[in-house]
């Protein structure tokens, strides 16, 4: 689904059903080099369980047109505004790595507008190395190896969110591949990994939602550790916290223990 957004459009996908306003909604935010794909196990399940789903591709990215934000604040704003371009009051977000930045800045700026707010893999502050930072554009095949060698607990996991047999890593590395060709006048590698280490509202951000919160952390995550997450958790004031066995990559490596806790947490404090 396309909806206008600041003059550009941007893609949704619905989870296999009709958008419909009027149902309790879930906007789902991917992380850097991802697109809406890393969402279907779950989003297909809401959308086929009562809820409204919009899995989005950041501006920049994939179908979404526009400029890829530079900042996490800056992507806050195209959230919101997807929002009133949707026609929605109020939503649950739910967001990973990059994408968990955005939800919790979204939800600090507009906190009546976020009725549930899932943070998957989230650090604050979420630093990214030098090194890293610097081969996203000398070297941007190394740095995506990287990058998904150290998302993972292991690079042959059982059947995941995708069907037996689907091989992780190979298909993440092709799906980097393909946010990176999708936009050849911006470096969205080094934007998305630019914009997490330049994000500084983390506490105060977090001091100022509202709505339930749900921490959703790998135990083996290498990007993102468990232990990044904790001064963030602290300043939750209504919140719950889910280790999943696996690494950075929840949503496809742990993909039925990640539905377990979404759906669980979203039914449970359910708006609409």
């Amino acid at each position: 689904m396309i909806f206008t957004v600041n003059g550009a459009p941007a893609y949704c996908y619905t989870g296999g059903k009709a958008f419909d306003a009027a149902k309790p909604t879930a906007i789902f935010i991917h992380g850097v080099l991802n697109d809406h794909s890393v969402w279907i196990l779950q989003t297909r399940y809401l959308a086929h369980h009562g809820w409204n789903v919009l899995a989005v591709d950041l501006p920049g990215h994939c179908r979404s047109g526009g400029e890829p934000p530079a900042s996490v604040e800056e992507a806050a704003d195209f959230v919101l505004a997807l929002m009133d371009s949707a026609g929605l009051d109020k939503s649950a977000l739910v967001g990973h790595s990059f994408g968990s930045l955005i939800a919790l800045e979204t939800a600090s700026k507009a906190p009546s507008r976020v009725s549930q707010l899932v943070l998957v893999g989230i650090a604050f502050p979420m630093r990214v190395s030098p090194a890293l930072l610097e081969a996203s554009i000398s070297a941007q095949m190394k740095a995506l190896e990287m990058v998904n060698v150290f998302s993972r607990s292991t690079l042959a996991p059982p059947p995941s969110a995708l069907g037996p047999g689907t091989w992780v890593y190979g298909a993440s590395m092709a799906l980097g591949r393909r946010v990176i060709a999708s936009n050849s006048k911006t470096n969205v590698f080094y934007t998305g990994f630019k914009a997490c280490d330049s994000y500084q509202n983390g506490l105060q951000a977090m001091a100022r939602v509202t709505c339930p919160v749900l921490f959703v952390l790998g135990k083996m995550d290498q990007m993102t550790p468990p232990k990044t997450a904790q001064e963030l958790i602290k300043l939750a004031s209504n919140s719950k916290v889910v280790y999943l066995p696996g690494g950075h990559q929840q949503m496809n490596e742990t993909p039925e223990e990640m539905l377990s806790a979404l759906s669980g947490f979203l039914a449970m404090n359910k708006v609409g």
